[in-house]
């Protein structure tokens, strides 16, 4: 595969070291995805933002790459959403040592590369009339809605390797750059009645919960509804956000998408019922007292502010007032300001609400001596504020209910509910204990040329979602239900199919290699834009592409020895393990 003239001149370093990374990058994933060509980049949109979000990791690589006055973008470039409205710490209650010095540092480094400091998790709802063309986006829901709803095409990038196709203008053609990839793969007929927009919240996290280890799904879980009714686009964007969480790129919903391309068959069939609907209400109602009611996640529409102040004025109106700013509503400006005009911000405010902007509930740290228990109308904000981002316990409930819970803390009495009080349900597994020798051959990357590694194997067949899942400080793996909850991946051989969830899982990753709680080398099944970037950034030894699938044919605790030569990965088991 022949690379553009320009992004030679970048990886040979003539347009400066900061290129020269990106560039790197940008063939190393081009060589791991198997892209016969690369595509010009028109946009970009930058993940990992927040200090509790990118951490340690993201502030240390953008320290590396200041002072290049060539590293800037060549594309128009976005920002996501901090971790804080900068204008109201003092409301927000925010205990987090320097946070704000760090808030400033991150969005400075950015803004150093040329990129334009939106400070949104929703770059498609900023009044453009429509998106088209190629991007090179790193945010999930964003990702997901483009891809359904609009013209615009891009691949689920990582915060990183969006950054890297920002800084040349190049991306690999792959994945969904290519029409033959974009095909469903999951059917999910719908019998529930989806009426109200947390619904459609609950339908897009619910089908990424249905995901089996045996099903083949190379650009992640792309599935088709058939018997949802028309829908807004809060709804829309409702169910795109919150079906990210399992690493959905793209959807078909009959009558609201463009037609889903016909196909031979799927990898898996799902109906979704009134009652699977219900019993998921259930299962997420509040127990115990409400303590803050968050609403914005992604951030909130003007039509979602507006719903929200429809309920909001109806208790005014019996002369209640929200006390303690119960009820946080989170915008990016763009809408905020929208808002501000036509009055909807006034009323918010003056019933009690805290308006905030630039910012989302997921990436907010929040002070729990005052807040031990959330309350959202967002399965997004749920998935994430109980990981371990937050570690907080967040309840689900429709809009009016949350106003309801705004306004009065006494609706449901008792102690806070507890994280992990109830198990979980055990992630489905393929794996089972192999004994027979095993040796395979794959593929490493191009910015690496030799290497030899051995050690312990840590192996699963169920994506890893760092964000959240895996502590930032110690390097567990802390999902409950998953094969390898409560097991370190430090100085292992890590072996698992991709990364899933947040688009800043490589600056997690980063920040654990800094730390020395990193693995000692990497193995990955598919392509996955979430891991190679830190592997190639940081030169961690990582492999891909082997004949037979590592992630059932290798053992946790297993001996392993991998070897890179001419390009070429021989991956051995030496010893196995005994059988737990």
């Amino acid at each position: 595969m022949g690379i553009p003239s320009q992004l030679k001149s970048m990886l040979d370093g003539s347009m400066g070291p900061t290129k020269q990374k990106a560039a790197r990058l940008v063939v190393d994933l081009a060589s791991t995805a198997g892209a016969s060509e690369y595509i010009p980049v028109n946009n970009a949109h930058i993940s990992g933002v927040s200090v509790i979000t990118g951490g340690h990791g993201l502030r240390r690589f953008l320290s590396d790459l200041s002072g290049d006055p060539l590293g800037v973008v060549s594309i128009p470039t976005t920002l996501n959403s901090a971790g804080c409205d900068h204008e109201k710490m003092e409301e927000m209650g925010i205990d987090y040592p320097d946070f704000l010095e760090q808030q400033f540092e991150i969005i400075h480094s950015y803004s150093e590369l040329g990129i334009e400091a939106t400070l949104s998790c929703t770059p498609y709802d900023r009044g453009i009339e429509s998106s088209e063309g190629i991007g090179s986006w790193a945010e999930s829901n964003a990702v997901c809605f483009s891809n359904s709803y609009t013209s615009l095409v891009t691949n689920r990038e990582s915060g990183l390797s969006a950054l890297a196709s920002a800084l040349t203008g190049w991306a690999p053609k792959w994945g969904l750059h290519l029409e033959s990839n974009r095909k469903p793969n999951v059917l999910v007929n719908v019998e529930a009645e989806m009426s109200n927009l947390t619904d459609w919240s609950i339908l897009g996290d619910w089908i990424g919960k249905q995901i089996m280890p045996t099903w083949d799904l190379p650009w992640g879980l792309m599935p088709r509804f058939v018997g949802l009714p028309r829908a807004s686009f809060e709804m829309q964007k409702a169910l795109t956000a919150s079906a990210a969480n399992y690493g959905c790129p793209m959807l078909w919903a009959d009558g609201i998408t463009s037609d889903a391309p016909e196909i031979d068959s799927y990898q898996g069939e799902v109906m979704f019922t009134e009652e699977d609907l219900n019993q998921r209400y259930r299962d997420l109602s509040p127990r115990g007292g409400v303590d803050l009611v968050v609403i914005g996640c992604p951030q909130a529409s003007v039509g979602e502010a507006r719903e929200t102040a429809a309920a909001v004025r109806a208790r005014m109106e019996l002369g209640e007032i929200i006390r303690d700013h119960r009820l946080w509503l989170f915008m990016s400006s763009h809408n905020y300001d929208l808002i501000s005009a036509d009055g909807t911000l006034d009323l918010l405010e003056e019933a009690g609400a805290l308006v905030l902007r630039d910012t989302c509930p997921e990436v907010t740290p929040y002070n729990r001596s005052k807040y031990n228990h959330l309350l959202t109308n967002s399965l997004k904000a749920e998935h994430y504020l109980t990981s371990g981002l937050n570690r907080i316990p967040t309840s689900v409930a429709p809009i009016i209910e949350c106003v309801a819970h705004a306004f009065d803390d006494s609706l449901v009495d008792g102690p806070p509910p507890v994280l992990g009080e109830h198990s979980a349900t055990p992630i489905h597994t393929s794996k089972t204990h192999q004994e027979s020798p095993f040796e395979s051959m794959g593929r490493g990357i191009p910015s690496q040329i030799k290497w030899k590694v051995s050690g312990k194997a840590l192996v699963t067949d169920v994506p890893i979602t760092y964000l959240g899942y895996v502590n930032k400080d110690t390097g567990v793996i802390e999902e409950l239900g998953h094969p390898l909850d409560g097991v370190p991946i430090k100085d292992t051989v890590l072996i698992y199919p991709k990364g899933s969830g947040s688009t800043v899982a490589p600056f997690v990753l980063m920040g654990l290699i800094y730390t020395g709680y990193g693995p000692m080398a990497i193995v990955n099944r598919d392509v996955c834009p979430l891991t190679l970037p830190a592997a190639s950034l940081l030169n961690v030894p990582y492999a891909h592409g082997f004949r037979d699938d590592p992630t059932i044919r290798v053992n946790t605790g297993d001996e392993v020895s991998l070897s890179l030569s001419d390009g070429e990965v021989s991956l051995r088991v030496e010893a196995r393990s005994t059988e737990d």
